[in-house]
């Protein structure tokens, strides 16, 4: 899925993990489009930039969003990142920046409202940089959405947290992004991926490759089937609170991986970007998969299930962080809920890998046969440790926000 690095050092491979996606090469191929660098400087001028363009190269690693860093000759900037949006995965470009504009135009305005100016709220906030048409973006004549932000120097992102300050900054920055959105009308926001969290699709779309079994592999994952579903009930918790009107609706960003908070130099958190996939939903939902990421001591896909276990510390240091900004606006409900995202968020996602191995390895790109056989046991066993620590895990979100409650 895409995203956009927003400094030399948080430049990401958009292929490995976001989004919890592997593009096969076929949709890669499909996705990606060549363009020259003559092209893309004479694209990048038609915004309102400052200065001349002097050098364009392609930047960062990723493979659905192209990305270019842009030079000029003006005084007063480090340089731009110019983008194509990859129209071949949100269908609704236009939706998209709607929302992204309108987030960013609301964190502004609180951050000036704060009144801190010890980090400029342009180095808070993304920046979008109009067309000299004043658009949001630009088509080009083949029909790719462009759009040009300022490039936010000295920052630096993590694809693994490797401290708690680490991830206790994370856990701040992620609070403090919701809190402050969390006076925005959610009426106004775009769901620019329909049911992208929505469990019960996520288990139909499961069921119906079972059902058709194309390439005869239900008999390998008899196992992890059978965990799938004796979970079944208890996953669709945060769903059904939300049906019973328990649990507001939020604006939410939906990729709460530790790589999209950029830090400063002192690990400090600066800056939450890839706004994409903002859409409404529910705070669990982007905790649980912030936790997800941050809590296993190994990879997502390890085959060594014995190595999976619980990085408690840095649970307890992003618990913190969080809430040190969330406590202001969450009700007692959602600090309940928040538990069963830690929970549903690894189980999602071995729902969706075992889905694309029953249907052959269409969506997720594969090293080997099993491969998404061994993502979906590595998630399950991931599952497995977070229900045994739960009650420990409980008592730190519990022992955490009666600090708030004095």
């Amino acid at each position: 899925m895409p995203g956009f690095p927003l400094s030399e050092n948080s430049a990401n491979d958009c292929v490995r993990k976001r989004y919890g996606y592997y593009f096969s090469n076929v949709h890669i191929a499909l996705m990606m489009r060549n363009f020259n660098l003559e092209q893309v400087s004479a694209l990048a001028s038609r915004f309102d930039i400052e200065g001349n363009v002097t050098d364009v190269s392609p930047f960062g690693s990723g493979h659905i969003n192209d990305t270019y860093r842009v030079l000029t000759d003006g005084y007063n900037t480090d340089g731009y990142l110019l983008q194509r949006v990859n129209h071949h995965v949100f269908k609704n470009v236009k939706a998209v920046m709607e929302n992204m504009q309108l987030v960013i135009r609301h964190l502004k305005e609180k951050y000036r409202q704060a009144g801190d100016q010890t980090v400029p709220v342009e180095k808070k906030v993304l920046t979008l940089i109009p067309t000299r048409e004043n658009d949001p973006y630009l088509v080009d004549d083949a029909g790719n959405f462009w759009r040009m932000l300022i490039l936010l120097a000295d920052t630096r992102s993590y694809d693994i947290v490797e401290t708690p300050q680490q991830a206790r900054e994370g856990g701040r920055a992620f609070g403090q992004f919701q809190r402050l959105l969390s006076d925005l009308d959610v009426g106004n926001i775009h769901e620019v991926l329909p049911d992208f969290h929505h469990i019960g699709k996520r288990l139909d779309k499961l069921n119906h490759a079972v059902a058709a079994d194309p390439v005869n592999r239900v008999a390998q994952a008899s196992a992890e089937l059978a965990a799938i579903k004796c979970r079944e009930r208890r996953m669709h918790t945060i769903l059904d609170l939300a049906a019973d009107g328990i649990l507001p609706i939020r604006i939410t960003h939906n990729d709460t991986k530790f790589n999209n908070v950029l830090l400063d130099m002192h690990d400090k958190a600066q800056c939450v970007i890839d706004l994409d996939t903002v859409m409404p939903g529910y705070v669990a939902y982007d905790f649980g998969d912030a936790i997800r990421t941050i809590i296993n001591r190994a990879a997502e896909d390890e085959a060594d299930l014995s190595k999976i276990t619980l990085n408690i510390p840095l649970f307890e240091a992003y618990v913190s962080g969080y809430f040190e900004e969330a406590h202001y606006f969450l009700t007692a409900e959602e600090v309940s809920s928040l538990i069963e995202g830690v929970l549903l968020l690894p189980y999602m996602q071995a729902v969706r890998f075992l889905t694309d191995f029953l249907e052959g390895d269409h969506y997720y790109k594969v090293h080997h046969a099993d491969h998404n056989l061994q993502r979906t046991r590595a998630q399950l066993r991931l599952v497995e440790q977070l229900e045994v620590h739960e009650p420990e895990l409980r008592e730190i979100i519990d022992r955490v926000v009666r600090q708030y409650q004095k």
